[in-house]
């Protein structure tokens, strides 16, 4: 597993595309957030706090988590690696854990340059350092959460492709189904008490909790849970291609 983490890291910085990812992130999220005319504009808001960034985040991991994971299985079986991996001594679920945590990996590097911003929002304060630094905090563990999360989800939509194109365009529905789609179905109160549970289902209501300050171990139990299915999902799929 650690041999398949260091190869994929390696695939990630070693050709610049982990870079470019990490850096187109921070650029979108900086022009929403400082300079773009919009509800995330933080000098707009007029409040020392980055919850507009923990808004804005979700949404843009919705496209940049998939474009990480569609080629850790999708491009093995286009370009016929993947039987060669099969005839290593390793086993599937140390391939798929590797192949998840390198992901997970530089999605949280994605994260990083936000620092610059939380450093900004404290020292601009009136007075300085009048920021919720509790509630920030308790949001970061829920992006890093979360990005495991569409991890996961990244990782199996990729294990369902036959190419890379299929494995995004699937990731990022996924993706957008468990966290906004689900939420937007429960929302119209069509199904009764129904709706409740279906809403527990989605990423957004859990994720809610952590944008608050709140670190509830339900959240993190769910969580956990999705990630470990996806996981075991995408396990069993590989295994069907041997």
């Amino acid at each position: 597993m650690i041999a398949i983490l260091k190869k994929e890291l390696w695939s990630y910085f070693g050709n610049w595309s982990a870079w470019i990812i990490i850096a187109a992130f921070s650029l979108i999220a900086t022009l929403f957030l400082f300079f773009f005319d919009n509800d995330s504009n933080i000098f707009e808001i007029g409040q020392a706090s980055l919850q507009s960034y923990f808004v804005l985040v979700p949404w843009l991991l919705m496209f940049i988590i998939p474009a990480l994971s569609m080629k850790t299985f999708a491009e093995e079986q286009q370009t016929g690696t993947l039987n060669w991996l099969f005839s290593q001594p390793l086993k599937v679920s140390e391939l798929v854990t590797g192949k998840f945590l390198s992901v997970w990996i530089v999605g949280i590097l994605c994260l990083i340059p936000s620092l610059i911003y939380l450093y900004t929002i404290y020292v601009l304060g009136v007075p300085e350092g009048n920021i919720d630094l509790g509630m920030t905090f308790g949001s970061y563990i829920g992006l890093v959460i979360l990005i495991a999360a569409f991890s996961g989800v990244g990782i199996l939509a990729s294990s369902l492709s036959q190419n890379q194109i299929m494995a995004y365009l699937l990731g990022v529905f996924m993706c957008f189904i468990m966290y906004f789609g689900i939420e937007q179905l429960a929302s119209y109160k069509l199904l009764g008490g129904a709706d409740f549970i279906l809403q527990n289902i989605g990423f957004y209501q859990h994720f809610l909790g952590f944008t608050r300050g709140l670190i509830d171990l339900k959240d993190v139990a769910y969580f956990i849970l999705v990630i470990g299915a996806s996981l075991v999902l995408s396990n069993h799929f590989i295994n069907k291609k041997k």
